[in-house]
């Protein structure tokens, strides 16, 4: 039975206008269906979010950055979003809908491309990605299954999901590791950085892809493919595909270069490369038949992936980014006709008409014949076993007539001994007999925390990375045994069992704990001295400060005295230039309060005197014109 028909959404309408036909395709956050517009009366593809996820707010938020990104690029080469809403519990997307496959389709049946075919998808790719990075955006999820290759040929690029500002910077952790692990750049492995230059780097590795049949890093785990990533250059094409021309190596190694510094600019530089390297190429260069190549001669509607198109007609002379490559099939040049040749075939065309006649219907017979067998029940759908046990998804499937390979693999958000993806996928086409592999969970990949006492924090964090752990929250807290800045204790605790991803929270030493001395009025030498004896460091500060301090000694120290520091942290001393000397202005015979005001306003303390009732200043200490510390007090006598 087919699965899709078990699917709710199928015959619902959508906001009472996108009436849902048939499932397309199922991923790991939405559904794609095939749905009439009831409105415009034309078909898309609607993209509904799952379930789980509608509730979601940073899900949804992303979802409507796709429909707001990809509808600012109107372009030809990039799958169009004509509308975004929800309904009910589903939030969806309308998009165009491109009848044809995906270069993973193509890549699953023929096994590598012949370089004139790879080329004709990288262009334009690189057309859209080009447009895209103009304006501003970076898509960060190139992938095959996200180049579209239309029954015409047309190529377009999907899924702008992820799509984000040019020079903007995302989190590698596990709660935003958006991109496929095999075409990461290593800058987003290691830094969380993206920009148009990490679209090219998966670009390059699409390339090596199309052109060997396999891609460039390899492992068991996604964490053994992100280190081959940052240790190891994209390998040449060549070494895989004797006769590849070296012209193609060069252009995979400058767009997977792990130095971003030595990619192009973007994808319309690179564009521009790719056109300058095919002018280069012989047909024979062109033509190179890879070994992985699988031949796919037979035609109807089993030949899903093909992508010969029919002519297209364009007098039009697209600019660089706006240029649509399609596969092209050969022209064929008739032989060239002389009058003798001319005469014989008008002699033989007379007889052979009725026999040309009876040979077409028969091929028209053969051709129906063909076709009413390959839709006579030699396909079925996938069956959907995603989220199945191991054993129920085998029986399913085995029920279907097919069989069964199994691969396991971890995973963050899929239990232990369930399926997390087939392929085939959900709904797509396979023969009757046809084997199914089935992606079965190990859960959580788990690795122990290591032992990092005593370890620097920047080693500690580097340590964490490498064996798939995140630095979390640094605690700081007095150690006496452990250097300042180095890792006293993990939490979990050394030796603990976390799934890769987790936090592992650092406590580090600010070292041992110092009572900061008293070293004020001391010689610069000696304050010196007592603090490094009680394990601070010293610094100078450049300005001197007039204080009651003798000219020399230390006026100010930071922190002050009695503070808690750890080793090896500053204490900031000042030098005093001593008292602030100022003149006493004569005030003798005036008021207490005219010689108040002059006193306190060159700088001094006031402190009158009175005998009996008077207001007339008849003395002051210390006398007219003496110097005087600023701040300091005169003492007046009133009469």
């Amino acid at each position: 039975m087919d699965t899709t028909l078990q699917d709710p959404l199928i015959g619902h309408v959508l906001d009472g206008r996108y009436r849902v036909d048939a499932r397309i395709a199922v991923g790991g956050m939405a559904t794609v269906y095939r749905a009439l517009d009831m409105r415009l009366d034309r078909v898309c593809a609607l993209k509904v979010m799952h379930a789980a996820l509608a509730d979601d707010q940073v899900f949804v938020a992303r979802f409507i950055r796709e429909a707001r990104s990809a509808a600012r690029l109107a372009h030809h080469n990039v799958v169009g979003v004509f509308d975004q809403g929800t309904d009910g519990g589903h939030v969806y997307l309308a998009m165009e809908y491109v009848d044809g496959c995906t270069l993973r389709d193509v890549l699953r049946e023929r096994g590598a491309l012949q370089p004139r075919a790879a080329l004709d998808v990288l262009e334009p790719m690189l057309a859209a990605l080009g447009a895209a990075h103009r304006a501003g955006l970076v898509h960060r999820d190139m992938k095959p299954e996200n180049v579209l290759i239309g029954d015409d040929g047309r190529v377009k690029v999907a899924d702008f999901g992820l799509v984000g500002a040019v020079d903007g910077q995302t989190s590698t952790n596990t709660e935003s590791l958006l991109g496929t692990v095999s075409y990461l750049a290593p800058e987003q492995i290691e830094h969380g950085v993206s920009d148009t230059r990490t679209d090219l780097y998966a670009c390059g590795v699409v390339l090596y892809e199309m052109l060997t049949g396999s891609k460039p890093h390899s492992g068991g785990t996604p964490a053994q493919v992100l280190y081959q990533r940052l240790q190891a250059d994209v390998a040449a094409p060549s070494g895989r595909v004797p006769g590849l021309a070296p012209a193609l190596d060069a252009l995979v190694a400058r767009a997977a270069a792990r130095d971003p510094e030595r990619r192009p600019a973007d994808a319309v530089a690179l564009l521009s490369e790719v056109r300058s390297v095919r002018a280069g190429l012989t047909d024979a260069q062109l033509d190179v038949v890879p070994p992985e190549a699988r031949n796919r001669t037979q035609a109807g509607a089993e030949n899903l992936t093909t992508v010969l198109p029919r002519p297209v007609d364009d007098d039009r002379d697209p600019s660089p980014v706006e240029r649509t490559a399609r596969f092209p099939s050969p022209p064929l040049d008739p032989p060239e006709e002389t009058d003798g040749s001319r005469h014989r075939a008008a002699r033989r065309r007379g007889p052979r008409r009725p026999l040309l006649v009876v040979l077409g219907a028969v091929l028209a017979v053969l051709l129906g014949t063909g076709v009413w067998y390959i839709n006579s029940g030699q396909f079925i759908r996938t069956p959907s076993v995603l989220s199945l046990t191991e054993g129920d998804a085998r029986a399913k499937l085995r029920d279907a007539g097919l069989e069964v390979r199994v691969e396991r693999d971890h995973s963050l958000t899929v239990d232990r001994g369930r399926v997390m993806e087939s392929d085939p996928s959900p709904g797509e086409r396979i023969r009757r007999n046809g084997a199914v592999t089935v992606v079965v969970s190990r859960g959580p990949e788990v690795v122990k925390v290591p032992d990092l006492s005593g370890t620097p924090l920047d080693d500690a964090r580097r340590e964490l990375k490498g064996l798939g752990l995140e630095p979390g929250l640094v605690i700081r807290r007095f150690d006496e045994e452990v250097a300042q800045g180095a890792v006293v204790s993990t939490e979990p605790a050394a030796g603990t069992e976390s799934r890769t991803g987790s936090a592992v929270r650092l406590t580090v030493s600010k070292g041992r704990e110092i009572e900061v001395p008293d070293v004020s009025g001391q010689d610069v030498a000696s304050a010196r001295e007592t603090l490094r004896e009680a394990g601070l460091d010293v610094r100078i500060a450049p300005e001197r400060v007039f204080s009651e301090e003798e000219k020399g000694t230390i006026a100010v120290q930071s922190p002050e005295p009695g503070a808690v520091r750890g080793g090896g942290e500053t204490v900031t001393l000042t030098v005093s230039k001593g008292p602030d000397l100022v003149a006493v202005p004569d005030v003798e015979s005036m008021s207490a309060d005219e010689a108040r005001s002059t006193l306190e306003g060159a700088g001094f303390e006031v402190r009158i005197r009175r005998i009996f009732l008077g207001d007339t200043v008849f003395n002051q200490n210390p006398d007219p014109g003496e110097q005087a510390p600023r701040g300091s007090e005169i003492t007046l006598w009133v009469r």
